[in-house]
């Protein structure tokens, strides 16, 4: 046992010694004793839960050890569940952020949040729940408790803020909730999370090293505001798994799902809706467009959402430039095509716009469907899985030389002027990379090969070897 500031530490747990009799209540959240949570397969999911800006996100971020969720001192920021694989000590788990929980909202965006903080609470294997120490026990407090009655899931309740020397007196007043274990802590400045970690350790299941670790695509769905990026993602998911609303930018924070389809598994990330910079506000907006950008980058592909109701915008090209120059593999998908079934016209128009605006996409595949109606949805997967296995191919060496040849026998390497060249049959190709592809030309006189000739060799690459919804790029070296 060891002693610190007042508290006693025995076993991960802190109980303050108070110098005065505290009450206590018999109707309290039961308080589970630690025993080993284990899922085939699966990490446990510790969700975090609480009342608006007790600190949620930022003892999220703090337990990452990174900035992941937007944090302001606007309640409401958070709206959605937001995951995250976190490990500590080697263990995995799934760490969620929820928005503030308000038991009493029946209706408008409070209730939208209510219901994902609800949906978080039931399927999380463990349950933190955070209050204010500043503030201390408040009545909407107190409403999450009663709404957290009976749970047999182990629950931590932890103190946020207590960044002061009077950390006794500002805890004192929730131990009326009835239980004798507090975690206090401070998410700001780190105190205490590791406290909090020890004790949420012995609940975590030591990983299988035996099970083989497939990789998992991980695609964003990107486009304007109220497109149905958050409507595509719950259908993909079967479940209300975001907030939907009619109201542009409910969406703030980019928020990560896992999908299961046929065996395997894939990492959904639905984005803020990306507007015109001269329309986005300042502050929360523009951190959330921020993270869409930093979503797109940490993907392997992207789902561009189009309105098929409103055609493509300035904006559907540039959101697809951003992917593009990211290096993302990408394609398109007009959603609410339900709208436009009855126009028998609407197809070929529709793709002659898509060919007119997006030039530089002719690789990428063009689906239409509605999110709405994932009946619709057959072919997302499939294609999916086609555009990420181009995104992730790699051809040997040998075969892509005797590809070149053949090419250089009827399309010679461009020459100097005057100077004829006797290097055509000694240039060489390579891959160098994947995720993108990367391809490196090696030849006699870089200076000499033109952007025409890199697209016509691109051009002849995807002819030969695929390369769907995927960007190529070329690098021309001196051999």
């Amino acid at each position: 046992m060891r002693r610190r500031a007042g508290c006693v530490y025995q076993n991960s747990y802190v109980t303050f010694e108070a110098r005065f009799p505290m009450p206590r209540t018999k109707k309290a959240p039961a308080q589970t004793s630690p025993a080993l949570i284990a899922t085939p397969g699966q990490p446990p999911i510790v969700a975090i839960i609480g009342r608006p800006n007790v600190g949620k996100s930022t003892l999220f971020n703090r337990m990452l050890g990174k900035r992941t969720a937007i944090v302001d001192d606007v309640p409401g920021v958070t709206r959605d569940r937001n995951y995250a694989d976190a490990t500590y000590r080697n263990r995995p788990f799934r760490l969620v952020d929820t928005g503030g929980l308000d038991p009493s909202a029946s209706e408008g965006m409070l209730a939208l949040i209510k219901r994902q903080s609800e949906l978080a609470i039931a399927e999380a294997d463990i349950l933190i729940l955070l209050m204010d120490g500043r503030t201390g026990l408040t009545t909407p407090d107190q409403a999450v408790v009663r709404l957290l009655r009976g749970t047999t899931k182990p629950l931590f309740v932890v103190i946020n803020k207590l960044d002061t020397p009077k950390v006794e007196t500002l805890v004192a007043d929730f131990y009326q909730l009835g239980t004798d274990t507090l975690y206090p802590i401070s998410a700001e400045h780190g105190l205490g999370i590791s406290d909090l970690l020890d004790a949420i350790y012995p609940l975590l299941p030591v990983p299988d090293e035996n099970l083989e670790q497939a990789t998992m695509p991980r695609i964003a769905v990107v486009g304007r505001p109220n497109v149905g990026k958050s409507t595509l993602v719950n259908a993909v998911l079967g479940e209300d798994r975001v907030v939907v609303s009619d109201v542009p930018g409910t969406t703030r924070d980019s928020i990560d799902s896992i999908a299961l389809h046929k065996g395997r598994r894939y990492l959904f990330t639905d984005t803020a809706g990306i507007r015109r910079r001269g329309k986005i506000d300042r502050g929360i907006e523009g951190y959330s467009v921020v993270r869409s950008h930093l979503a797109i980058g940490r993907s392997d592909l992207g789902i561009l959402l189009l309105d098929a109701t409103e055609g493509v915008t300035e904006q559907d090209t540039k959101i697809a430039g951003i992917i593009i120059k990211q290096g993302r593999a990408c394609f398109l998908l007009v959603n609410k095509w339900d709208l436009r079934e009855g126009d028998s016209q609407a197809r070929q128009e529709v793709e002659q716009e898509l060919h007119r605006r997006f030039p530089f996409l002719a690789w990428a595949p063009v689906l239409f469907a509605s999110a709405a109606h994932p009946d619709s949805l057959g072919q997302l997967f499939p294609t999916i899985d086609r555009v990420f296995a181009a995104f992730s191919k790699r051809i040997p060496t040998g075969a892509l030389n005797k590809f070149l040849q053949e090419i250089l026998a009827t399309h010679p390497l461009p020459v100097r002027k005057g100077k004829p060249t006797k290097i055509t049959k000694s240039a060489f190709i390579t891959q160098v990379a994947t995720q993108p592809p990367v391809f490196a030309l090696f030849v006699g006189h870089p200076d000499n090969i033109t952007p025409a000739y890199l697209r016509f060799l691109e051009n002849r690459l995807r002819e030969e070897y695929g390369f769907e919804g995927t960007p190529i790029r070329m690098l021309v070296r001196k051999k």
